[in-house]
C-alpha cells in the first residue's frame, strides 16, 4: 500500500495564516476581519503589511459577520476569523440571514475546532459546528487535513464565489500532502487503494486514518482511506465508488457523529447502495479539559479506534 511521510508537524491555522498572507499580495480585494483573536487565528502577517485592509472588530462576533457581509456589496472578500464555537455557535442567526440567505460572499474561517482545542474546555470546543453549517443553504463546508491541505484551501476559497466555512485547528499535526498541492472544492482524495473496508476521513482524522490502514495491512487487511476536505458539496461519486468495491464503510472525524460527516455518507449510501457502517466521532458529548492526545484517546479517535471499528464493520458485510 501507498505510504505517507510526515514532513513535520504543524498546526493547520498557521496554514491558513500563510494562505491568508499569500493573498494579501495577490488579491488586492480580499480583507480580513478578526474578533480580539489576531495572534491565535495566525493573521498578524497580513495585519502589519495591509493594515487598511484589516479590521479588528473586538469581542463582538455578529458584529463582525454582519461588517464582512455588507463589505461583499461593495466587491471585497472578506476573511472573518475567530474560534470555531464563536464562528458557528455565537453568530449562527447572523449567518444564517445576513450571508447564507443573502448568498454573500463571505468566507467564514474557523480554528481551534474540535476536541485538539484541548484544555480550554468544552465551553470553548466545538462538536457541532459542521452539522450547524452544513444545513445551511447554498454554504460550502471545507475541513482541512494538514497544513499544507488549509493554505491550499484558503488560497481556492477565495476564487470561489459564495459563502464558504473553513475548519481548521489549534494543535500541531502531522504535515503529509504535498506542498502547493491543488485544492478542489468538493472533490475528495483517494490517498490509498484498498479491497476489504473504505475509511473515510476528515480535518485530523486523515493521518490517522492512513495510520489505522497501515496497521490494518499488517493484519491482512486492504484499507482504502479517502480524504473528504469538503462535506459540502459532498464527492458522493468517490464514496459510491469506493463501497461499492469494498462493501462497507468506517467514518472518521472529530465532531459529533450527529451531523457530522458519517451522516452525510449515510444518507448518500441509503440513496444508493446501502451498506455496512461504522462511526469514528465523539457520541453526542461534550467535550473536557485535557491535552489534545488524551482527549482524543479518550473519545475515541484515534488511529486505533479506526482499526476496532474496520474490524467490527468487517464482520457485518
Amino acid at each position: 500500500m501507498k505510504k505517507y511521510t510526515n514532513t513535520g508537524n504543524k498546526d493547520t491555522r498557521s496554514g491558513f495564516g500563510a494562505g491568508l498572507t499569500e493573498l494579501g499580495k495577490t488579491k488586492k480585494n480580499v480583507v480580513a476581519l478578526c474578533a480580539d483573536l489576531t495572534g491565535s487565528l495566525k493573521m498578524d502577517d497580513f495585519k502589519k503589511n495591509h493594515p487598511e485592509r484589516f479590521f479588528q472588530i473586538g469581542i463582538a462576533e455578529a458584529n463582525m459577520i454582519g461588517i464582512a457581509a455588507g463589505m461583499t456589496i461593495g466587491g471585497k472578500i472578506p476573511f472573518t476569523g475567530t474560534f470555531a464555537n464563536f464562528s458557528t455557535g455565537r453568530v449562527y442567526d447572523q449567518i444564517r440571514q445576513s450571508v447564507a440567505y443573502s448568498n454573500k460572499n463571505v468566507k467564514i474561517c474557523a480554528s481551534h475546532a474540535g476536541v485538539t482545542l484541548g484544555e480550554d474546555g468544552a465551553t470553548h470546543q466545538i462538536l457541532e459546528d459542521i452539522g450547524l453549517m452544513k444545513m445551511l443553504p447554498g454554504m460550502t463546508v471545507i475541513n482541512t487535513c494538514d497544513y499544507n491541505q488549509t493554505k491550499a484551501a484558503t488560497l481556492a476559497i477565495a476564487e470561489f464565489e459564495g459563502p464558504v466555512y473553513l475548519r481548521f485547528g489549534r494543535p500541531k499535526v502531522a504535515n503529509f500532502t504535498p506542498e502547493n498541492g491543488k485544492f478542489e472544492i468538493g472533490k475528495a482524495v483517494n490517498l490509498t487503494e484498498g479491497t476489504d473496508v473504505t475509511i473515510i476521513a476528515t480535518g485530523h482524522l486523515v493521518w490517522e486514518a492512513l495510520q489505522a490502514a497501515e496497521q490494518l495491512n499488517e493484519k491482512g487487511i486492504s484499507a482504502e482511506v479517502i480524504n473528504i476536505h469538503t462535506i459540502k458539496p459532498l464527492d458522493k461519486e468517490a464514496i459510491l465508488a469506493s463501497v461499492k468495491k469494498t462493501g462497507c464503510v468506517v467514518t472518521a472525524e472529530e465532531h459529533n457523529f450527529l451531523g457530522g460527516l458519517g451522516e452525510s455518507v449515510s444518507r448518500t449510501l441509503v440513496e444508493n447502495f446501502p451498506a455496512p457502517q461504522e462511526f469514528v466521532a465523539t457520541k453526542d458529548t461534550f467535550g473536557e479539559s485535557g491535552t489534545p492526545e488524551q482527549l482524543m484517546e479518550k473519545y475515541g479517535l484515534n488511529a486505533e479506534a479506526i482499526v476496532k471499528a474496520s474490524e467490527k464493520v468487517l464482520k457485518r458485510k
